[in-house]
Order: structure tokens, then C-alpha cells, then sequence
């Protein structure tokens, strides 16, 4: 029928974007997803001979009018910050419906959704913190590239989680949240909104107040420990939610004239009662921040996220059909014998030790191939050895492979001499790969292992002198150190301490990092009436709190002779909490009659600077 139709009439507009002209449906290039309404993936023929083809998604069975509105309203959203100078890189992208329950959803180009970046880690990948950073890295191998995405992930991300809050964006795994090579985070599929949860019986299958899992915070702090960019983090979207909160009765008239058009959702107060909410619009900024930082420190608590991720994972792992060949977590593209050439030996020459992305040992290969002289580099991991076995028994019975080597050792996994161990144990274990029956040793995954990736140019040379992994740092406790953000106020003989974030806190005396807690007086205090505490973090060196301090009744002549006395401890338990840094404020110095934000070094006593 569509064949016929652009027979009769030649071209025609899509209804997506009139702007788009095209002349014909490409079979060999659709395909079908696998959510309930089993959306198709169709490719049109562009009319333009230099343009590519034109890739949309066509749905029936939902009604996409609802994800007209969630896209408008994320896009009114988008347009406030960046009026407000803020602009949060978040991809919007279009939706049209054509009919009741049908219509057309653009395609974003190089993008994937989670649970595809997930499971090339296994199924259980949704557990693991390092898909994310892996994937990213896997597409953007310099440095500055990666640091890029790794920007551009964090304002979408932040842009994403005030979003799907305040809009109540409900049925969030990872199938409808999606990746793209450059960074950008974005959210598709708005079925459910305004806290309209899917339930299993009386279980609410969202739990958690938005999607912020602890894969998302390693690409962010990049590592497994909180770092002075999840304060960025954490102050985006304060600021983004802030600015919304603004915008409340924009967001309620414009919902509120939609009640009588029929989305089921969407049809009396109570759903307007769930942004109204969410929005908290009798708060103060300040106390807003608070919420908003409770809401982040819960999402990233929440396991019920995870598990639902998992869930889904194996729900798709049926429709998985047995031509989907396992591919290579850190490889971008498949090489082959054709395309690479014949390997003819293969050799470990070293290990050399490594501190990012995370400290450990990586292993120098040296891969020689049928063309004299041509000889190549390439640096992997225990870790990608394992994945390459792992992948190999999913195409081979175990007969036609090599055992592979123990990955449990006793005492510590990433010493010198287990990593010297383990380069013997894997030169023989690549050897006997190599030498095995041709069906294996001629596998698309081994050429692929074995191809250069942009990081192995490094491998070719001399060994690389390590840098000194905590130089930066690591201090000894006499060595007190780090810096407090703090926002001071004062108003109507109140004074306001918003304790924000503590950055590059010295670890303690062992190594661990400390379990810090903020601690305020207000000097001269005799009998100790003055103690304000926030709660305590738990092993970190850069914590974040948010918390307000109020200190009532308290005139501005009183005030100026008063000392802000300010320290950061440690909690030990039954032991002595340990001091790791204070500092002074003289008030008298701070023009209070406005808010003051900004960071003060903490060190012995002394007068803080800001």
C-alpha cells in the first residue's frame, strides 16, 4: 500500500516535520522494538539525493497527544533556563500524533538506551557502576572528548532528574532513557505522568522520586567516590528547580487548560495538585534546595531502581533473538580476519600500572599479523580478558577454549605480584586462544580484541612514568586542609548558614576517607547554647549537605560582635571525633544586609578568608 501510494503520488511531506520530503519506504532498513505497543522503526528515502535516509518511529496503541505535552512542557522548561543563563544541553526531540492512538516519534542518531549500554556488562550489568563511564569513554577516546561528554552529562542529567520530578514522569527503566555518544541524557516514552505509577498489586514500581542511579554519580564524580564535581551536580539542579519553581502558575494554567481534552491522566484537580506539589511554591529558594538535595541523596540510596532495571532486563532477554551476536563492551566497531589480517602471534610483554580511570594493572599485548613489519600495540585489562572469555563460551562450548585464569587470588587483587602472576597466566591463555581449532581463533571477537583502539597508541612506546596516584591529595591529619561553600543571610534578627558542600578534605590517619560532620558555634558562647550540627557523611572527602543553620533572635548590634566559629570532625563512634579543619568568620566583616556565598578555607585557628 505505501509502495503504491508514493507510486501515485510521488513524494510526500511527513507529518513529524513538514519540512521533511520523501519519496518511498526503505524495507531492508525497518524494524520493530520491543515495548508493549511494539512501535515500529521505519526509513524513509529522502527526496534529496545527498540527504541521508529519514529514520522515525511510528506507534500505535498510545496516545501520543500525552507525549506532546510532557515534550512541550519539558520544552517550556528548557526555555526558562536558558532565559535565565543556564543552559542545561537537554535534547528534545519531536512528536506528532496522527491519529487516535497512533502517530509518529522522531529518531535521535547515535544514541542508545541504557539497558543496551547495561547488558553489554551482562545482565546484571544494571548492579555495576562502570557501563556508563565505560561506554562514553569507549566513544570518545581522547581526554578532552571524554571530559566533554562528561559535561554534557552532567547538565542533562541534572536537567532530566528536575524534569521527570516536577511533571511526575512515572514507568522509568532503562529502556526509556536513553545515551547519546556525546554525553546527552534524555528521557522517551511519557505513557504515565503526574505520579500516575505503574503498581505490582498495593507496590508502587517507581520508588524512587526520579531516576539517579550510582552508574550516572561514577560518570559524574568520575570514579566510585563522591568528588567536587557532584557539588556541580548537586547546585544545577537546586538552580534549575529554583528557576521553575518561579514559573509555577505558568506550568498549573497551562496543564489546567488541557483538563477537559480527554488524556486520562490528565483530567481533574488532583493532577494538578501533583505539580503544585512538587513545585513547593510556599518554600524559601533555601529550603527548596534542602528538599531538592534529600530528593538526589534518596534516588541515589535506591535500590528498588536498580532491581526494576534488572527486572526489565531479563522481561527482554526473550525477545533477544539468536542472531544478536555478543559484542565488546570497550570496542566501538567489530573487526574481522578480512578486514584486520591474520594474526600470527601474540605476546604479553608487561603490565604497567595504571591510575585512570580507576588505580590497577593494565597488560601490553604485542600482536603480530601475516604483513612483515606489521606490528601493533594494544593495552587491556584483567577485567576485558574475562569479558573476551565470557563472550567466547556464550559462541563455543568450553572444550574449544582455554581455562581461563583465577580471578579470585588471596590478599590484595591489584599488587605488583599478582599482576605479575597473572601476565604469565594470560600470555599462555592468548597463546592457546590463538593456536585453537580456526572457528575459534578466527572469531570476529578475538580480531576485534586484538585491534587497536585509540588509548593503545600509548602502548607502543617506552613505559609511561607512573604519576603518583594521591599526590594531589593525600596529607597527614597535622596537615589540616579542604574548603567549605557556605551562603550566609540574615533577616529579621535571624541569621541564616546554608553549609553547602566541603571540598578536598584530608583522609585520616589510616587511609580511610572520614565520615565528616559540620559543627557551628557563635563566639563568645560561654555555656555552649549556640551548637548547630548537619548530619553525617558517610566516607567521603567531598561531601555535600545542604543544610540550613538558624541561629533566632539575635539583633544586628549583637551580631556584629559575634564570631562564626565553624569546624568539620569526623565521627568515630565510641572514639573522640577528629578534628579535620575549622575555620572564623568574623561577621562584622560580611556585609549581611545580602546573601554571601562562596567557599572559605578551613585550616587551624584561624580567621577564614573568603
Amino acid at each position: 500500500d505505501v509502495a503504491q501510494f508514493f507510486q501515485a503520488h510521488g513524494s510526500c511531506r511527513l507529518p513529524l516535520s513538514p519540512s521533511l520530503l520523501v519519496k518511498g519506504i526503505v524495507p531492508r532498513d525497518c524494524s520493530y522494538f520491543n515495548s508493549n505497543a511494539v512501535p515500529l522503526k521505519l526509513s524513509f528515502q529522502n527526496v534529496d539525493p545527498l540527504g541521508e535516509n529519514i529514520r522515525v518511529i511510528f506507534k500505535c496503541g498510545d496516545d501520543l497527544r500525552q507525549d506532546m505535552l510532557t515534550l512541550q512542557m519539558i520544552r517550556i522548561m528548557n526555555k526558562i533556563w536558558v532565559q535565565e543563563g543556564l543552559d542545561m544541553r537537554m535534547v528534545i526531540f519531536r512528536c506528532f500524533s496522527t491519529g487516535r492512538g497512533r502517530g509518529m516519534v522522531e529518531m535521535i542518531p547515535n544514541a542508545e538506551t541504557l539497558r543496551k549500554i547495561q547488558v553489554e556488562h551482562g545482565v546484571t550489568g544494571s548492579f555495576k557502576d562502570r557501563p556508563l563511564a565505560d561506554w562514553l569513554q569507549k566513544h570518545n577516546p581522547k581526554e578532552d572528548e571524554y571530559e566533554k561528554a562528561v559535561e554534557n552529562f552532567i547538565y542533562s542529567c541534572a536537567g532530566c532528574c528536575v524534569a521527570t520530578y516536577v511533571l511526575g514522569i512515572c514507568d522509568r527503566h532503562n529502556d526509556n532513557i536513553m545515551l547519546k555518544t556525546t554525553g546527552h541524557m534524555f528521557h522517551i516514552d511519557f505513557g504515565r505522568f503526574l505520579g500516575h505509577a505503574q503498581m505490582f498489586g498495593n507496590i508502587k514500581r517507581d520508588r524512587a522520586p526520579f531516576v539517579f542511579t550510582s552508574d550516572m554519580a561514577y560518570v559524574i564524580n568520575g570514579g566510585d567516590k563522591p568528588s567536587s564535581r557532584f557539588h556541580d551536580f548537586v547546585d544545577l539542579c537546586c538552580q534549575a528547580y529554583n528557576l521553575i519553581r518561579k514559573h509555577t502558575h505558568l506550568f498549573l494554567n497551562l496543564l489546567g487548560l488541557m483538563l477537559s481534552c480527554g488524556i486520562p491522566e490528565l483530567s481533574d484537580l488532583e493532577d494538578l495538585k501533583y505539580v503544585y506539589d512538587a513545585l513547593r511554591p510556599q518554600d524559601s529558594d533555601a529550603d527548596a534546595t534542602t528538599y531538592f538535595t534529600r530528593l538526589i541523596e534518596s534516588s541515589l540510596g535506591s535500590v528498588a531502581t536498580k532491581l526494576n532495571f534488572f527486572i526489565h532486563n531479563l522481561a527482554q532477554m526473550k525477545f533477544t533473538g539468536s542472531e544478536a551476536r555478543p559484542s565488546l563492551s570497550f570496542a566501538p566497531r567489530t573487526h574481522t580476519l578480512k578486514t584486520s589480517g591474520r594474526i600470527r602471534d601474540v605476546f604479553l610483554c608487561r603490565h604497567e600500572r595504571v591510575f585512570n580511570p580507576s588505580k590497577g594493572y593494565t597488560y601490553v599485548v604485542k600482536v603480530q599479523r601475516d604483513n612483515p613489519g606489521e606490528v601493533t600495540f594494544v593495552q587491556r585489562t584483567f577485567e576485558e580478558f574475562q569479558e573476551l572469555h565470557n563472550k567466547l563460551r556464550l559462541l563455543f562450548p568450553s572444550s574449544l577454549l582455554p581455562s581461563f585464569p583465577s580471578r579470585f587470588v588471596i590478599g590484595r587483587s591489584r599488587g605488583e605480584a599478582v599482576a605479575e602472576r597473572r601476565k604469565e597466566e594470560l600470555n599462555g591463555y592468548i597463546w592457546h586462544l590463538i593456536h585453537a581449532a580456526p572457528e575459534v581463533a578466527e572469531c570476529d571477537l578475538i580480531y576485534t580484541f586484538f585491534h587497536p583502539l585509540p588509548r593503545d597508541e600509548k602502548a607502543a612506546g617506552t613505559n609511561p612514568s607512573p604519576k603518583p596516584a594521591d599526590a594531589t591529595w593525600a596529607r597527614s591529619l597535622g596537615k589540616v586542609g579542604g574548603e567549605v561553600k557556605l551562603s550566609i543571610s540574615y533577616k529579621n534578627n535571624k541569621l541564616f548558614i546554608m553549609v553547602m558542600h566541603i571540598r578536598g578534605l584530608p583522609p585520616l590517619q589510616d587511609g580511610n576517607d572520614p565520615d565528616p560532620y559540620v559543627k557551628t558555634y557563635l563566639l563568645p558562647d560561654p555555656q555552649k547554647t549556640t551548637k548547630r550540627k548537619t548530619k553525617v557523611a558517610r566516607k567521603t572527602c567531598n561531601p555535600t549537605y545542604n543544610e540550613m543553620l538558624v541561629y533566632d533572635g539575635i539583633p544586628r548590634g549583637d551580631l556584629e560582635q559575634r564570631e562564626l566559629r565553624l569546624s568539620v570532625l569526623s565521627e568515630e563512634g565510641f572514639w573522640e571525633n577528629i578534628l579535620l579543619g575549622e575555620v572564623g568568620i568574623r561577621l562584622r566583616d560580611l556585609d549581611l544586609a545580602q546573601e554571601k556565598m562562596g567557599w572559605f578555607a578551613l585550616g587551624s585557628r584561624g580567621h577564614g578568608t573568603l
